[in-house]
């Protein structure tokens, strides 16, 4: 088995450490990771240039490899989340190297030169990618963009020196509280919304991690007790990406608390899920914290008696 496989093995059972200063980017739209495998202390030649008839110019780098692959559903194009990708990098101090696209590339030479995850968790069209190569330091950085005709794929390549320290993690706004079943009624009924603070999503994605979450027991149980009683599911984002990809986003996540709550017994016709994207933040956009606070699912009372 190739060393790679070996340990993508070890890291589903969750035997393997986490990549020193792992970055995931923002996408701007629902994105689900496909496939992530690590590799310490090895050898990756960084494209830095067109293919040619001399061959895909590099630049070496060794340490420790991580390559991730995500799918990002929607009708983006490569341009459009090669240009969200750059702005990210560039912003946490990245310099980019080389960029290019399709043809510009080397087209079918330049793709099968560069080491990609296999199919399905990260496809190439090769009549429409892009590629870009950065460093930060002794970092060095890859993305290949492309898409399918239903989705974006995204594939990040990245390499540190052996034995890097993690990065310092950025505070982050302290989760509310589980929310009792006692304390649940009370609360909607006198404010007529709370925010479900302990439901989890993943960065980017729709997909509900935590169905089990103790808010959503609470909410079961104050509307079985009051079957008149008809509520509204809010989602909201932080202010990264467009309105219209952040109303995707949070109108998703708020789909994703419903159905939860239909599968707990609780009629179809008593629940609407919205989305707002960030047009109603609680905190500032400028700092991690706040936007960490602005990610959220609020349930509102829409009954009148």
């Amino acid at each position: 088995m190739r060393p790679l496989q070996t340990l993508r093995l070890l890291c589903l059972t969750g035997l393997c450490a986490a990549p020193a200063q792992a970055m995931t980017p923002s996408f701007p739209a629902p994105a689900t990771e496909t496939a992530r495998e690590a590799e310490p202390e090895t050898s990756y030649r960084l494209p830095v240039g067109p293919w040619s008839a001399e061959g895909l110019p590099g630049k070496l780098a060794e340490g420790d490899l991580e390559q991730v692959a995500w799918r990002i559903n929607g009708p983006l194009t490569t341009l459009a989340l090669a240009t969200s990708l750059r702005k990210q990098i560039e912003a946490e101090g990245w310099a980019v190297l080389y960029s290019c696209e399709t043809m510009a590339c080397g087209g079918f030479d330049f793709r099968y030169a560069v080491p990609l995850l296999p199919e399905p968790d990260m496809h190439v069209d090769l009549g429409d990618f892009r590629f870009i190569a950065a460093e930060k330091g002794a970092q060095v950085l890859s993305l290949m963009i492309s898409r399918s005709d239903q989705a974006g794929f995204v594939q990040m390549t990245r390499i540190v020196p052996p034995g890097s320290p993690p990065a310092p993690v950025a505070p982050t706004a302290p989760a509310q509280p589980a929310v009792a079943v006692g304390d649940l009624a009370p609360q909607l009924e006198r404010a007529g919304s709370l925010v479900l603070g302990d439901l989890a999503f993943a960065t980017g994605a729709s997909d509900l991690e935590n169905p089990d979450a103790p808010s959503l027991d609470a909410l079961t149980a104050y509307l079985t007790a009051q079957p008149s009683r008809r509520i509204a599911l809010v989602g909201h984002t932080d202010a990264s990406g467009t309105l219209a990809a952040n109303i995707a986003v949070s109108r998703a996540r708020a789909a994703a608390v419903r159905a939860a709550l239909i599968a707990r017994g609780i009629a179809a016709d008593r629940i609407e899920a919205e989305g707002v994207g960030y047009l109603a933040p609680r905190a500032s956009n400028l700092t991690p914290e706040g936007q960490q606070e602005n990610r959220r699912v609020e349930v509102m009372l829409t009954s009148t008696q």
